[in-house]
């Protein structure tokens, strides 16, 4: 709530004066009872029981935290009592810190120590005290090498990511705070980094004029972004620590508004913000390091962030630099789709569900592109995939400057599977997309391999005869502009090959890639080729009915349009496409995020009609990875397979 200052005037949070000061109608506390029923239905709420688990292991955790300091402060020949007092202190940030986890959600954890414990004794001495837990902590990995350092593991089948920092003081009590500026001094970048997200959190909850207002708006809009598919920050959408911010300034906003109020209001706003004009909670402030601050005016690279949202905590960066063209107009849309059904919501003429629908975004395009990361291990596709899904924003940015289209829309996973092949050839089937649709043992994306050599599933089932592959396929819809009605120019051709052949350059640039064992794949396929794992994701397969009305703009007349609905009611559909199968491949038990598969590529022009090759001959390529560029899992590897090297132009 504002108060008055000393000086007589009203005290406020953030950087302008807020726009109203009323409080909660009737009909704002009737749509937020609403919306915490809506929220409560759909399961973004923990049980009692998994919350005090929860606190509990976080118990154990700063124990062992402490025991580590204690153990590596006796290493370094430390006096008894001042190792027993160097302390040790683990905090939490995120949204465990924020409030708003959902039931089965990671904690995000902050390991503090003391100047003596270095992060080698971490990775080392702690790791080694976690792994002697066999009961209670499972799938311990320690990421040595990631941008912010990390141990990720199962603390009682809780998820927990732990990050360290060591601070230039002698001991680290547990009444310590980690706002003050000046315990970043004599810090190396690595811890910086680490303590930037409790810094953030936490500057976040102080600036925000009611936590419970807060906490409910923000749990609706994480949902609400992902179903919509735009809750990445890796993929060039916004993450979860920008989504907080943008709730906290409509929060600073109306200060005195509750949660259905916040939201309705939250949309309107974000839709009609004069981006790049930065989203700040705070003025920008000067801190005691010689380290880079967010500021357009002195930075040239700054000036080139399209929704910019500044972090509240020194120093200042800015959240969303990820953000393309294609990823701000997608958003813009959905802030747009979203303020129409929060109007509707508070006028009594829409409900809250309606905000929750899923995304439809595997049935938005006609063409798309998959770019396929394929390995040989568990542990090597883990790394792998990762880099090449953060370096998949690059690609977008590229495809951006393709006449003719319009938008590159990148979807926010990857679909990941684990192959067993008969054959080098099959292996090289897999590697470009080409494997079993029906296979019996699909997954749902929540199943993991058991162990690195993928000798077994989860199902317990042998994998070690023949030659597994893992691959993760992520997609981007192709947003072809349209002819003009009436057109009769010649046709037009989409370009692609410059934007894919830099991408797999890009990531074959990687210091750690092997071309003995992984792959990078990039080429087209229609809608109608998706694969059902897709589509289960992401709505029901368009007609071909359905898309020619679409692509006409929605001008229907009245006999087509009731030929349409009755084709979506389940009527007689167009006969469906060949896919071809690879009988000596088996697809087992998927690895990360969700299952995938794919059909084989089909030469192809935007009026579905079939190409030869001579017809394509001195034509410009669609994909030049689909040619010589294409890297399969290992060189050594036969010529790809057929119509991949014709899969290569897209006409209109």
């Amino acid at each position: 709530m504002s108060d008055l200052s000393s000086n007589g005037q009203l005290k406020h949070l953030g950087v302008t004066p807020p726009i109203a000061l009323n409080y909660p109608t009737p009909r704002e506390i009737e749509v937020t009872d609403l919306l915490v029923q809506e929220l409560t239905a759909q399961g973004t709420f923990e049980s009692e029981e998994e919350s005090r688990r929860r606190e509990v292991v976080l118990g154990k955790l700063d124990k062992l935290v402490k025991e580590f300091v204690y153990r590596t402060s006796k290493k370094r020949q430390l006096p008894e009592a001042d190792a027993r007092e160097a302390g040790g202190k683990i905090f939490t940030f995120g949204s465990y810190r924020l409030g708003v986890h959902n039931a089965g959600a990671d904690i995000d954890t902050l390991c503090v120590v003391p100047r003596h414990v270095t992060r080698e004794d971490f990775f080392i001495d702690m790791h080694d005290s976690l792994f002697s837990l066999k009961n209670e902590v499972t799938e311990l990995t320690s990421v040595t090498d990631a941008y912010v350092p990390v141990i990720k593991m199962k603390f009682q089948d809780i998820p927990i990511d732990l990050v360290f920092a060591k601070l230039n003081v002698t001991k680290v009590p547990d009444d310590i705070e980690l706002r003050e500026n000046s315990l970043l001094k004599n810090l190396d970048e690595t811890c910086i980094r680490s303590l930037n997200g409790s810094r953030v959190t936490d500057e976040i909850l102080r600036l925000v004029p009611s936590i419970p207002a807060f906490r409910t708006s923000l749990r609706c809009i994480k949902l609400w972004a992902k179903r919509r598919a735009i809750y990445s920050n890796v993929m060039g959408f916004f993450g979860g620590v920008a989504w907080a911010m943008l709730v906290a300034r409509i929060c600073q906003l109306y200060p005195n508004a509750i949660a259905g109020a916040i939201v309705s209001r939250f949309f309107r706003i974000m839709y009609q913000w004069n981006w790049p004009q930065p989203v700040l909670l705070k003025p920008i402030e000067d801190g005691p390091l010689q380290v880079r601050v967010w500021n357009p005016k002195i930075y040239h690279g700054d000036r080139y962030h399209l929704m910019p949202i500044i972090t509240p905590a020194y120093p200042s960066m800015c959240a969303t630099h990820n953000v393309t063209q294609s990823t701000k107009k997608i958003i813009e849309e959905e802030f747009k789709r979203a303020a129409e059904i929060a109007d509707k919501v508070m006028i009594g003429t829409g409900k809250w569900s309606d905000l929750f629908a899923k995304h439809e975004f595997f049935c938005r395009y006609r063409y798309y592109l998959q770019i396929i990361a394929s390995s040989d291990s568990a542990e090597r596709q883990l790394k792998w995939s990762g880099m090449v899904e953060s370096r998949i924003r690059h690609l977008i940015s590229k495809l951006e400057g393709v006449d003719n289209l319009c938008l590159a829309h990148p979807f926010v996973n990857g679909f990941d599977k684990v192959h067993r092949c008969a054959t080098e050839q099959d292996a090289n089937d897999v590697s470009h997309g080409i494997y079993n649709l029906k296979s019996t043992s699909e997954g749902n994306g929540t199943g993991s391999s058991k162990n690195g050599n993928g000798n077994e599933n989860e199902n317990g089932s042998d994998t070690s005869a023949g030659r597994v592959v893992y691959t993760t396929t992520f997609y981007v819809g192709l947003d072809v502009e349209p002819r003009a009605a009436g057109s009769t120019s010649a046709p037009r051709q989409l370009n692609i090959s410059w934007p894919t052949s830099e991408f797999t350059k890009l990531v074959k640039s990687w210091d750690k890639y092997d071309d003995r064992y992984m792959g990078i794949v990039v080429k087209y396929v229609k809608s109608a080729q998706l694969p059902p794992e897709v589509i289960e994701e992401g709505g029901q397969r368009p007609t071909k009915l359905k898309r020619k009305l679409d692509e006409e703009g929605g001008q229907r007349s009245t006999k087509i349009k009731r030929k349409a609905e009755a084709i979506e009611e389940g009527g007689q559909r167009h006969p469906k496409r060949k896919t071809k199968t690879v009988t000596k491949t088996k697809s087992i038990v998927p690895t990360r995020r969700s299952s995938n598969g794919s059909s084989e590529s089909v030469k192809s022009t935007i009026d579905n009609k079939m190409m030869t090759k001579s017809d394509i001959a001195g034509n410009v390529e669609v994909n030049g990875s689909n040619l010589e560029s294409i890297e399969n899992v290992k060189s050594t590897r036969s010529s790809s397979p057929p119509d991949l090297a014709s899969s290569s132009l897209i006409q209109e």
